[in-house]
């Protein structure tokens, strides 16, 4: 057997132990700058030495004294087809004991860091036979156990299978993440000095940034960056396996040494300036109401902190993004990178600015969020009520506005087709809708919740301003329904969308030739397939068709699209909304599901429908194949491959095959969530 010894500044001493005779591989972790940049490089021994040494035979490439920063075992192996092989690795924190066998191997020690010498010898306790084969079964086992307390034994086996494959994804995508952006502006004083142009670039005001964390990733290979909205979603499946570092994920992102001064949260490294939809509060009130059904114990503490923070994000989104102060909200793509007409996060080539349906509506639901959150909060402590009545009556401005009720601007809804639209303001004063069909006229739907009575009878303060409000706006019942009796009181639904326009939304939505695909809710319906909308602008077309599968477009890198394909994060939403829906209108409230069939349901079995739709990408159909494999034999019949799943990024729009990054487990890993409450 061979052993390495390794040393770290600041996490002390590892082992990693090699069953066998493998060679010990040296070198240095730094740039080839020669091959790179044409110049120097500061070691012979550089990063892709290994590469060097295995593919083209260059032994030079590796350090024969044996020591680096960066040391690989190599096992130079011959098979034959199908002939299974097993390494056999241990790397831990314990320092092997019991003496040396001079006769069995060798030992790599690292000294100091960055160095390390090779010496003579073995640990007695290095053992890869019985007690290490035993220690993988009590591990399987553990998981075994574990596993069967989060996944419903009345689930079909094909469904377990996908669940956990899908909590095995989001637990593989933690990452170790570091990135000081004020010593990236200045350079590493070892090398060169950058150019001074960095101090203009990308990321020039967060130089308070400092991230050195194990981070929930959208994809370890695609996308080895957090994102701010991604990590919302992701805390959601995480929850159900590891609550504590889901609440971890949450509180990170609002530290001060990751939340901005002003209060926006990092979108991506990218470019941290971005805005993502605000979808944090959403995700802390998700996670605190999961984790209180799982474990039994509510974490109040965590949901206070996470709270004051967000106090300050939510006033970032309003002092930033509603520049005229009339409760109408921007924000550039937000997340949803091609879906416009126009680059979202870029002048527009008209002048004037967008007034955004979704990031409007992103802002009722954030102010719902943060109002269930107050609410929960004041029920020990009278303070919140106070904040409960602000964020109240911020979601009734909001929704007052978006609708036009009373306000004399500029409605985003749009009467004659029944559905939201952005809505383009020119310089000269003129607005006008742009037309498309989107998940934009969809996501008002998610600003939707219920204030239970037995939760405000007991907050007077909250009840008594509320109740002077609603009496002294008039246009209130627009927005706020107040029909629903009960023994326990007056059950109230505050929503963007009235019972009227939430019908016609849904006619659209629910139409298998526009928005409704046998796997989901597309972001774009299919009625632009033969109808494209298209703006003239200085000679120049800016046009949006419906492609349902890769993008035609190389806006923001052109491997990700939303002009048609199935999306999660979104999708989830949805069916969480029409929960919330029927929790309010229960039996009196049925469309036809889809749109134009003979019978109608309910809005829990539409939720539902679309949950079955969403889950049966991964689940093997009745011909014995999955969706989300698409045309890959491999994966459709192959007995070693057919029964491993990839968690794609995005979903064709038609058929369900999976698209994009193709282990974005991150917000996909979803899927965990609707197979628990649906119980496949």
């Amino acid at each position: 057997s061979t052993c390495i010894e390794l040393q770290h500044w600041q996490y002390g001493k590892r082992w990693l132990l090699c069953a066998g005779q493998p060679g010990l591989l040296f070198t240095e972790n730094e740039t080839n700058n020669a091959r790179l940049f044409g110049g120097s490089n500061r070691s012979p021994y550089v990063k892709d030495a290994f590469h060097e040494y295995v593919i083209r035979g260059n032994k030079a490439a590796v350090n024969p004294q044996q020591m680096g920063t960066k040391v690989a075992p190599y096992y130079p192996l011959q098979l034959n087809s199908g002939q299974p092989v097993t390494l056999k690795l241990r790397l831990t924190d314990i320092e092997p004991l019991g003496g040396m066998d001079f006769n069995s191997g060798k030992v790599g020690t690292i000294t100091s860091p960055g160095q390390a010498e090779r010496a003579e010898g073995v640990p007695g306790t290095n053992d890869f036979g019985a007690g290490f084969d035993g220690l993988f079964v009590t591990r399987q086992k553990e998981a075994e156990e574990f596993y069967a307390t989060r996944i419903s034994k009345e689930l079909s086996d094909d469904a377990k299978a996908v669940m956990r494959q899908s909590f095995s994804g989001m637990l593989w995508s933690k990452q170790f993440y570091h990135y000081d952006v004020r010593n990236w502006l200045e350079g590493d004083p070892a090398g060169p000095k950058p150019p001074d142009e960095r101090w203009n670039g990308r990321n020039k005001d967060w130089t308070h940034l400092y991230n050195d964390d194990i981070i929930s990733m959208p994809d370890k290979w695609e996308y080895p960056w957090y994102a701010a909205w991604d990590l919302a979603f992701h805390c959601i499946p995480l929850a159900l396996v590891d609550p504590d570092f889901a609440k971890e994920q949450l509180i990170l992102l609002v530290r001060e040494w990751y939340m901005h001064p002003n209060g926006q949260l990092p979108a991506y490294e990218w470019a941290f300036g971005d805005v993502n939809p605000p979808v944090h509060a959403w995700a802390a009130w998700r996670v605190y109401k999961i984790e209180r059904r799982v474990r039994g114990v509510a974490d109040r503490g965590f949901l206070e902190k996470v709270f004051h923070k967000l106090l300050l994000n939510f006033t970032w989104w309003v002092n930033r993004k509603d520049p005229d102060g009339a409760n109408i909200f921007q924000g550039g793509f937000l997340g949803l990178d091609n879906i416009g007409v126009f680059d979202r996060s870029a002048p527009l080539p008209t002048g004037g600015h967008l007034e955004q349906s979704d990031g409007t509506s992103w802002m009722g639901m954030y102010c719902l969020n943060m109002l269930a959150i107050a609410l929960e909060l004041a029920k020990e402590d009278p303070a919140y009520e106070d904040v409960a009545s602000k964020f109240f009556e911020h979601f009734v401005y909001i929704a007052r506005a978006m609708n036009d009720f009373g306000t004399g601007g500029q409605s985003l809804w749009d009467d004659v087709d029944g559905f939201y639209y952005d809505v383009l303001k020119l310089p000269n004063g003129e607005e006008h809708f742009l037309k498309i069909r989107s998940m934009v006229g969809l996501i008002p739907l998610f600003a939707v919740e219920t204030l239970e009575p037995e939760i405000v009878d007991c907050l007077p303060g909250f009840k008594r301003r509320m109740q002077w409000f609603i009496d002294n706006h008039p246009d209130v019942p627009e927005h706020i329904e107040m029909t629903q009796r009960s023994a326990r009181g007056v059950r109230r639904l505050l929503s963007l969308v009235n019972r009227k326009q939430l019908k016609r939304v849904l006619g659209r939505m629910l139409d298998e030739t526009e928005f409704l695909s046998p796997y989901g809710v597309r972001a774009l319906s299919r009625f632009h397939k033969d109808h494209p909308y298209e703006v003239n602008v200085n000679g120049n077309a800016n046009r949006v068709d419906y492609e349902p599968g890769e993008s035609s477009t190389g806006l923001f890198g052109g491997n990700s699209n939303w002009r048609g394909p199935i999306w999660f994060p979104v999708n989830y939403l949805l069916v969480e909304s029409l929960q919330k829906f029927h929790h309010y209108y229960g039996e009196d409230f049925k469309v036809e599901c889809p749109t134009h069939a003979p019978a109608e349901s309910d809005l829990w079995q539409v939720a539902a429908e679309i949950s079955r739709r969403l889950t049966h990408i991964f689940l093997r159909g009745p011909d014995g194949r999955r969706p989300v494999a698409g045309g890959l034999e491999l994966f459709q019949s192959d007995p070693h491959w057919r029964d491993l799943i990839l968690f794609h990024e995005y979903f064709h729009g038609d058929n369900g095959a999976g698209i994009g990054a193709s282990h974005q487990t991150g917000w996909t890993g979803l899927v965990a969530k609707l197979i628990e409450q649906s119980g496949e």
